[in-house]
């Protein structure tokens, strides 16, 4: 709810953003998080679970627009599609969505159309965004991003294989992809696809295109839907795709030939940050549980409750400061998204991405462990978050990745830091020299002892 917004971001939430955070809050407690059993129950059993969507999905985005709950996400002052929220407002309602399993695609914000509607609001050209973006937005279609590859480590994105060569007005695409996610979704009418156009390019991140495919264009097969340790997600899926001759009209491309890279980092840093706040929303959602589990009287392991074990409280005090020292960083990220856009918020967006999705794993286990035999079975929603939010540190680049970088970018401060250091030390000589102190003859004559220069 808006009054539980940290007092350091409170003054930079507008009144009518705090209105709709309640909204969103109201939403999905009532709504959204009791229809996530019926959803699953209408997605139903077999290779039928790829042939539809749940009707409550439709039922919840009606009454979600009715309350003016939809395209939260586009930031304003950046795009003219936007309803008028910051990337910190839209944050704080992103934490209420990420508790429910349909509480995002209700209110038309679900990865990966979200990001893939940034990238046309941003970079579309007019009949783009006529043909993909209006029906996206609309909630009438769903999409797909189509980047990882599964023969060679896409954590680096300068590998990627899949062809995409020039014949005359169309591109002709070759080759595969896998974590193709929302591909299996009958809805989905376009993929998002990064593809190497110019692998002679002396630039290797000017090697990279981004084109917009239809999903029904000849020569696409879908192979197989994969499993997130054992959940299938349908019918959203994450899909292996092989692309054997997929003709394309030139005038899909995305912004120009080899502005790949370009595109993709203006994709991912907000939707890290959207990923980041959901998980905290799936982290309270957990916590939540667990202190159902620990107060339930019914449960008197060794003849006391579980609220009444010392540790379970440690769990609950970790998890409350977890939590909520995790929900700064991500705040902290998207006031600097808003203050100078996402190239000025790097080390921040990283710190989000690698923090967040660690933390909420800890919570949810140790909720998990509290449940016993039960935190591991359908009988909580526990397993299928835990499994969902693992896979976020390896999507938008595994955490890996962000930590060599962030390494390498704190180490710069390397020679800055020694400088100060022997500065202050060489200060503290001088003042025992001065006040007449033998500093070899105390015991932090070691701690003034300068060092040559590095």
């Amino acid at each position: 709810m808006s009054d539980k917004i940290p007092i350091i971001a409170e003054n930079r939430v507008s009144a009518n953003a705090k209105k709709y955070i309640d909204i969103v809050a109201k939403f999905v407690e009532e709504k959204c998080i009791p229809a996530d059993a019926v959803f699953a129950a209408q997605i139903g059993e077999g290779a039928s679970r790829w042939d539809h969507h749940p009707k409550i999905v439709d039922d919840l985005k009606i009454e979600a627009k009715k309350l003016g709950l939809w395209n939260m996400f586009l930031p304003k002052g950046h795009y003219k599609e936007s309803p008028g929220f910051t990337n910190l407002e839209y944050g704080l309602m992103a934490e209420h969505l990420g508790k429910s399993r349909v509480a995002s695609e209700a209110c038309n914000c679900a990865a990966p159309d979200t990001g893939n509607m940034e990238v046309l609001a941003k970079y579309g050209t007019d009949e783009q965004k006529k043909q993909w973006l209006k029906p996206l937005m609309d909630g009438e279609i769903r999409s797909a991003f189509l980047m990882t590859e599964p023969d060679i480590a896409s954590s680096d994105a300068t590998n990627i294989k899949l062809s995409m060569v020039k014949d005359g007005n169309e591109w002709v695409l070759n080759g595969d992809k896998w974590w193709s996610s929302g591909a299996g979704d009958p809805r989905c009418k376009v993929y998002i696809v990064m593809a190497k156009s110019d692998p002679g390019h002396k630039d290797v991140y000017q090697q990279q295109s981004v084109i917009l495919v239809p999903a029904n264009a000849p020569g696409i097969t879908i192979n197989r839907m994969l499993s997130v340790y054992g959940y299938d997600d349908a019918p959203h899926g994450h899909g292996h795709l092989t692309f054997k001759n997929v003709r394309v009209p030139a005038n899909n491309i995305v912004l120009g030939p080899g502005r790949g890279f370009e595109i993709i980092q203006g994709r991912l840093g907000p939707g890290r940050i959207h990923h980041a706040m959901r998980s905290i929303g799936a982290a309270e959602r957990a916590l939540d549980w667990m202190l159902m589990r620990i107060n339930d009287p019914s449960k008197t392991p060794f003849g006391k409750q579980l609220k009444e074990q010392g540790v379970i409280l440690e769990w609950v005090a970790k998890s409350r400061l977890e939590i909520d020292a995790s929900r700064l960083i991500v705040l902290n990220a998207a006031i600097q998204i808003d203050n100078g856009g996402a190239k000025t918020a790097l080390k921040e967006i990283a710190e989000a991405k690698i923090l967040v999705p660690t933390m909420a794993l800890t919570v949810i286990d140790r909720a998990i462990q509290a449940f016993g035999g039960a935190g591991v079975c359908q009988d909580t929603p526990l397993a299928s978050m835990w499994a969902n939010i693992r896979t976020l540190r390896l999507a938008d680049g595994p955490d890996e990745v962000h930590l060599h970088q962030m390494g390498r970018n704190e180490n710069k401060r390397g020679g800055h830091a020694t400088k100060v250091i022997l500065a202050q030390k060489e200060t503290s000589r001088q003042l025992f020299e001065y006040y007449g102190i033998n500093a070899a003859a105390t015991q932090l004559g070691g701690l003034i002892k300068t060092r040559a220069k590095l």
